[in-house]
C-alpha cells in the first residue's frame, strides 16, 4: 500500500463519519450524488468538456466519466453506479480500478437510464448535482440540493484531510514544472501561444484537464485580471517588458493555483516585482490558525501601499492610501480564496456550520474568503499591484489625483502589473507553503 493509498483510506472514513452526522442532523437517510452529464453545443453533436460534480469527486478520483452516481446511505458502504457503455464512437471508461474500489460497492451501468433500477428504497433522499427532469421518476420526493445539508458539507470541506492535502501538494509540484517551463519560454522570446504549449507539455496536461484556463499575459495584458486570450497573439511583441502567468494543475481532481510575474530585463519594474515577492512572503509568515482571513487582506493593502510610497508611485502614507481607497486602484481584487476540489473552493463567505453568510467588507467587495482560519484549511495568498487604465482614469479624474506620480505610472503602464500567488496549508503551528516548496525542489 502506498502512502497516498493509506491516506485515501483515512479520507473515506472521515467522509463517512462526517456525512453520517450531517445526514442525521438534517433528517435524511441517504445522498444520491450525480457526477454530471455531457452538454452539447447548440445545433451540433459536439459536447463541451465534461466537468464533474465536485460533491462526487470529493469521494472518488473519477473526473472524466459522466453519468456515474454515488449513493451514500447512513452506516453503509458507498455505492458507485459506474457508467461503462458499449460504444465504438468514443473511448469508454476502463474497468473500475484504483484505491477507491475496495471502499465501495460498484455496480456497472451500460445505459444512463439503468441508474433508476438502483435508486430505489433510499428512504428520505437528498439529491446533489445538476437535476434532470427524468430524475423525478427515479428519485420521487428527493430534495434537490437542500440548503441546510449543502451548507454543512461546504463548511466541513474547508478542512482538508491528509489525502486532500497531499493531492494539492502534488498538484503544486506538477504546476511548478509548468511555471518553470513557461518562464524559460518567456525569456527565450516565445509568443503567448508557444508559452502556453510549453506549460501544457511540462505539466503533462491536455488543455481541458487544467483546473482553469491559463492566464498567459505579456506586457500590458497583465493588467487584465482574467486574461485568457493567449492564442490571439501568435508572436511575441517586439519590445518585451513583462510576463504574468497564472497557471494551475490537477491531481485526482484537486487543484493548484499559482501566479508568478517576471521582468524581461533589469530595471525598476524588476525591483518592483522583488518588493512584491518579499512582501508576500513576509505576509505569509504572519499567518496562523485562529485569526480571520479578512485581517490579512487589509494588512496586504497596507503593505502594498507602503510599496507604492517607496517607489514614489503614490505620495500618501499607507494608512491614508488605504483610507481614501487609492490603494484599491492598484490592488483591485481579494487577497485569495479557499482551494481544493474547486479553484475557488466553496464556503469562503459562510458564517457557520449551519449556514448563513459573512460578507466581505464594503470597501473590499471582491474578497472571496472571510472565515476564521483553522488547521487543515488550504487557500491562496495572491497580492497584486496593477496599472489598469480604466481604474487609473477614474483616479486621475478624482479628488486624490494629486497624490499620484503620473509620470511614474506612465512608465509602468507597458508592464501591466504584478501578481504573486502561493498555495498555503494552515497547521496547528504555522503554515506549509506548497508552492514555494515545489519551486524549491526544482531549484528555483
Amino acid at each position: 500500500m502506498t502512502a497516498l493509498s493509506a491516506l485515501y483510506r483515512e479520507h473515506i472514513q472521515t467522509l463517512r463519519t462526517r456525512t453520517d452526522a450531517i445526514l442525521a442532523d438534517t433528517g435524511f437517510d441517504s445522498l444520491a450524488i450525480f457526477a454530471g452529464a455531457l452538454h452539447y453545443q447548440f445545433l451540433d453533436d459536439m459536447s463541451y468538456p465534461f466537468k464533474v460534480n465536485p460533491h462526487f469527486k470529493t469521494w472518488l478520483p473519477i473526473v472524466d466519466n459522466p453519468n456515474c452516481w454515488l449513493v451514500i446511505r447512513r452506516g453503509a458502504l458507498p455505492e458507485v453506479l459506474y457508467y461503462q457503455p458499449v460504444d465504438y464512437w468514443h473511448k469508454v471508461a476502463g474497468e473500475p480500478e484504483g484505491d477507491w474500489v475496495e471502499h465501495c460497492v460498484v455496480r456497472v451501468l451500460r445505459k444512463p437510464d439503468e441508474a433508476k433500477d438502483f435508486l430505489r428504497n433510499l428512504g428520505k433522499t437528498a439529491f446533489l448535482g445538476e437535476w434532470d427532469s427524468r430524475f423525478g421518476d427515479w428519485l420521487p420526493g428527493a430534495a434537490q440540493n437542500p440548503e441546510e445539508l449543502v451548507a454543512r458539507l461546504n463548511w466541513v470541506r474547508a478542512v482538508k484531510t491528509g489525502y486532500e492535502q497531499d493531492c494539492i501538494r502534488l498538484a503544486n509540484e506538477r504546476a511548478a514544472r509548468g511555471h518553470v517551463a513557461a518562464r524559460n519560454a518567456f525569456h527565450a522570446g516565445l509568443s503567448t501561444l508557444e508559452i502556453h504549449l510549453e506549460y501544457l507539455k511540462a505539466t503533462g496536461h491536455m488543455e481541458h484537464e487544467l483546473p482553469y484556463g491559463n492566464i498567459i499575459a505579456l506586457n500590458q495584458d497583465a493588467a487584465v485580471l482574467h486574461y485568457h486570450e493567449c492564442t490571439a497573439r501568435r508572436h511575441a511583441p517586439e519590445d518585451l517588458h513583462a510576463f504574468l502567468i497564472d497557471g494551475g494543475a490537477s491531481v485526482n481532481g484537486y487543484a493548484a493555483d499559482i501566479t508568478r510575474t517576471y521582468a524581461y530585463r533589469d530595471g525598476e519594474f524588476k525591483d518592483l516585482i522583488a518588493a512584491m515577492d518579499a512582501m508576500q512572503r513576509d505576509l505569509i509568515g504572519t499567518i496562523k490558525a485562529g485569526t480571520v482571513y479578512t485581517d490579512y487582506h487589509v494588512d496586504a493593502h497596507l503593505r502594498i501601499a507602503r510599496i507604492l510610497q517607496d517607489f514614489d508611485i503614490v505620495r500618501l502614507s499607507p494608512e491614508a492610501c488605504l483610507e481614501t481607497n487609492v490603494c484599491n486602484t492598484f490592488f483591485a481584487h481579494g487577497l485569495g480564496h479557499f482551494l481544493g476540489l474547486q479553484v475557488h473552493d466553496v464556503g469562503g463567505h459562510q458564517a457557520a456550520y449551519e449556514g448563513g453568510r459573512n460578507p466581505p467588507p464594503g470597501q473590499h467587495p471582491f474578497l472571496r474568503l472571510t472565515r476564521r482560519l483553522e488547521a487543515g484549511q488550504v487557500f491562496t495568498i495572491e497580492p497584486g499591484l496593477y496599472f489598469i487604465p480604466s481604474l487609473l482614469n477614474e483616479l486621475r479624474h478624482g479628488e486624490h489625483a494629486g497624490a499620484v506620480n503620473w509620470d511614474k505610472v506612465e512608465a509602468f503602464l507597458p508592464c501591466g502589473g504584478i501578481r504573486i500567488e502561493d498555495n498555503i496549508l494552515v497547521k496547528d503551528e504555522g503554515i506549509e507553503n506548497f508552492t514555494r516548496d515545489a519551486f524549491r525542489a526544482l531549484g528555483v
